[in-house]
């Protein structure tokens, strides 16, 4: 045991937490391991900050920042070696606990007769390190949507189950970013097991930690680390709260349910259906989408067969399609159904925004089509003095 782990002895309160250094993160994936989790994190590779199995915090992307712009994404060099001085990148945690293909069942004709066996193997217990805020809250936006209702879906609740989540709060955020227009961030909300701040200043390299829950607490104990100071803390309580007053975008200060539901025949929705590809990407890269479709499929001899359940997109033209023809057809239709669902109905459904402001619909989207820009322009259209009725039906 280290000199530091002895300070450890005597807790300070939760709120003001333990600092740690490189070492200590160092140490935190090494217990997180050790207690057999799949411990999943940020790490550069392939031109993005991406989400991956991590053995050691030596892949965590110290020294990367980031570029963003609609439809625009660059790795950039850091001067300081922060590790999560950096926005969210194409992936959500979404891609562990509702993956883009999950087979649900495979069948085998054996002497006549047909065996069905599960096609999912049990979930490792993961802990993600270096979530942020807005998608803290993305999780439990899909934690609501997929396990709160009658209809639970069994596969997420296993994979959600035990998800050990360690929230780092933002203090650099991104062009993109309008988490203080959704209240997701830039300093955590409830829900975490661990959040830290990073801070790095003419005082070092270090970490402000503090514990959400018992297990978090815990493994705090294991840490090479000590009570925090007054200056470390408000160093990184400074670095929050000027993240706030840096996002590059923002939504209209309007009810954003009621501008939608009072839009829905405004003229911008032309406008932006001859822009958009309907390609989907928006929906890939947002924390919170769930829609799936099933897949049902064969091998040549007829004797195996497997149902698989893949992402799917109210972008496709497929989507809505019923005896006759799809529901929706043209991208002016599609593009409304996502954006009004997103920042209206959803409320409706579950109770929240289904959008957190995390911005990468905005990032990788291909024409850099801005979820920001369109809801700005369809409050100027309601503050002109147009109605719904005044222009043409969708």
């Amino acid at each position: 045991m280290s000199a530091d782990a002895d300070v450890n002895v005597s807790r300070p309160s939760a709120a003001d937490g333990l600092v740690m250094g490189k070492d200590g993160m160092a140490a935190l994936v090494d217990v997180l391991n050790r207690r057999g989790f799949t411990v999943i994190g940020p790490t550069a590779r392939d031109g993005a900050i991406v989400l991956a199995q991590l053995r050691s915090a030596d892949e965590l992307p110290y020294g990367w920042g980031v570029e963003l712009e609609a439809g625009r994404y660059r790795l950039r060099e850091r001067s300081d070696g922060a590790a999560f001085a950096n926005a969210a990148g194409p992936q959500s945690w979404k891609s562990f606990l509702h993956p883009a293909r999950v087979r649900e069942w495979s069948a085998d004709r054996v002497e006549g007769e047909v065996v069905f066996t599960a096609g999912q193997a049990p979930p490792p217990r993961y802990a993600f390190l270096g979530v942020r805020p807005c998608d803290a809250r993305a999780i439990a936006v899909q934690d609501r949507v997929l396990t709160g209702g009658t209809y639970r879906d069994r596969g997420y609740a296993r994979r959600r189950s035990g998800t050990l989540l360690i929230v780092v709060e933002c203090t650099e955020p991104g062009a993109t970013c309008f988490c203080v227009s959704m209240g997701t961030g830039p300093a955590a909300g409830p829900g975490f097991d661990l959040v830290m701040t990073e801070v790095v200043d003419e005082g070092g390299h270090r970490f402000w930690v503090r514990g959400g829950s018992r297990e978090g607490a815990e493994i705090l104990a294991e840490l090479p680390a000590r009570p925090a100071d007054p200056e470390t803390r408000e160093t990184a309580r400074a670095g929050v709260a000027a993240a706030a007053d840096r996002m590059g975008r923002t939504m209209p200060e309007a009810d954003l349910r009621e501008l939608m539901a009072g839009t829905l025949d405004a003229p911008r929705w032309d406008d932006v259906a001859g822009r958009c590809l309907t390609c989907g990407n928006c929906t890939m890269v947002c924390p919170t989408c769930f829609c799936t479709t099933t897949e049902d499929v064969t091998d040549l001899t007829g004797d195996h067969a497997e149902r698989w359940r893949l992402w799917d997109s109210c972008f496709d033209l497929d989507f809505s399609h019923l005896h006759g023809g799809p529901v929706r057809a043209s991208a002016r239709s599609r593009y409304r159904q996502w954006l009004t669902h997103k920042l209206g109905t959803w409320y409706d459904q579950f109770g929240s925004s289904g959008c957190v402001g995390c911005g990468r619909c905005i990032v990788w989207c291909p024409v850099g089509i801005d979820i920001t820009e369109e809801a700005a322009a369809l409050h100027d259209w309601t503050q002109s003095g147009q109605s719904a009725s005044a222009s043409e039906p969708a």
